[in-house]
């Protein structure tokens, strides 16, 4: 099999759309259905009920949603930790596609009918999301509303990560951890269309870790029975780590980036506080240790950064040489299962709750 010959691993038995008919659509103008939860919690919480159709600002589109994007910054607000930005829905999802059903005022480049995928800063779990304009991308005629979902919060973060903060460029070497998430999977692909740069992965199987081969990565590492530095010191180092686990491997991270590397957090599942931490090879080597959280940056540097992901990888994505890979498909009334799937770590690539047929 070649790297990107089969990037979407469905299990048919899930891959389950439901349909959504429009007198259910359209029953009330004023409300629609969305995934809720009363209380922070476990996925117990969470239950599919009714809300306030949201509003259309002059700027904005509204989305009615097909499927969105399942990501762990999903699980920490429904756990409570990680609460949206002032004056966002409240409701889960930072991604997903859709058919736009209406447009503001002062809206010109889309209309209602067109086939758009968003990254949002909340709401993308509900019938419909409103979402300023500049944050929507097109869907490519090649891909289907399942696959869209799965592409703006994931691959525009590694974007971010890899080309604006991380500066990777040609022939460099890079280390990404969780090889086989969302995360790893997306960064594996954008970095390939770098020549020359060479890939290392960390996965916790030996499964996920010959997926990170197939999908390109030059080395992958199962943690769980190897120490990753070691294996990576005798590659000759790496000049960027994209890390999503936090205290358990920063040291080790340090140890292994070359003069001048990069490290980017983007998640610290492991925890955030780590003890006898040696400095040192910060000033040794002059390294840059830098954090991101996409959902918190201003609409500006969104769309910008939006925009810049558009011209770079578009033909990529229509041309199929980069496309996200999914691991299952959940209906919306399994919102429970996807959630106790991904805690499980049992996924290989992105979830996707589907809320609606295309």
């Amino acid at each position: 099999m070649s790297a990107l010959s089969c990037h979407i691993l469905f299990k048919p038995s899930t891959f389950r759309i439901p349909s959504v008919s429009p007198r259910r659509r359209f029953r009330n103008m004023t409300t629609m259905s969305a995934v809720l939860y009363k209380k922070p919690g476990p996925p117990e919480e969470l239950y599919v009920g009714h809300t306030e159709k949201p509003k259309v600002p002059k700027n904005n589109i509204l989305i009615r949603v097909c499927a969105a994007g399942i990501n762990r910054a999903d699980i920490l607000q429904r756990k409570g930790r990680y609460p949206p930005p002032p004056g966002e829905s409240e409701i889960l999802g930072l991604e997903c596609s859709g058919i736009i059903e209406s447009v503001g005022e002062e809206v010109t480049q889309w209309k209602p009918g067109d086939r758009v995928m968003a990254l949002l800063s909340g709401g993308g779990y509900a019938e419909y999301v409103s979402v300023p304009s500049c944050l929507a991308l097109p869907i490519p005629n090649n891909m289907t509303m399942t696959e869209a979902a799965a592409i703006p919060e994931t691959f525009l973060t590694v974007f971010q990560s890899l080309f604006w903060l991380g500066q990777v460029c040609e022939n460099q070497k890079i280390l990404v951890h969780g090889g086989a998430s969302g995360i790893g999977t997306s960064a594996i692909q954008l970095a390939k269309t770098v020549p020359g740069v060479h890939v290392t992965v960390t996965a916790g199987t030996d499964e996920k870790c010959q997926a990170c081969v197939n999908l390109g990565a030059d080395m992958a590492i199962n943690y769980k029975n190897s120490q990753f530095e070691e294996k990576v010191k005798e590659n000759g180092g790496v000049d960027f780590v994209l890390d999503i686990v936090g205290k358990a491997y920063i040291q080790q991270n340090l140890n292994v980036l070359n003069t001048n590397g990069r490290l980017v957090f983007l998640s610290m599942l492991s925890g955030p506080i780590a003890e006898n931490l040696n400095l040192a090879p910060i000033l040794q080597k002059r390294l840059t240790i830098m954090g991101s959280t996409l959902r918190s940056q201003t609409l500006l540097y969104r769309a910008k950064l939006v925009q810049e992901f558009r011209d770079y990888a578009m033909e990529s994505l229509e041309k199929g040489r980069i496309k996200p890979v999914i691991d299952r498909v959940f209906p919306v009334d399994e919102v429970k299962e996807a959630h106790q799937y991904i805690e499980g770590n049992k996924n290989t690539g992105k979830l996707v709750l589907a809320l609606s047929s295309e």
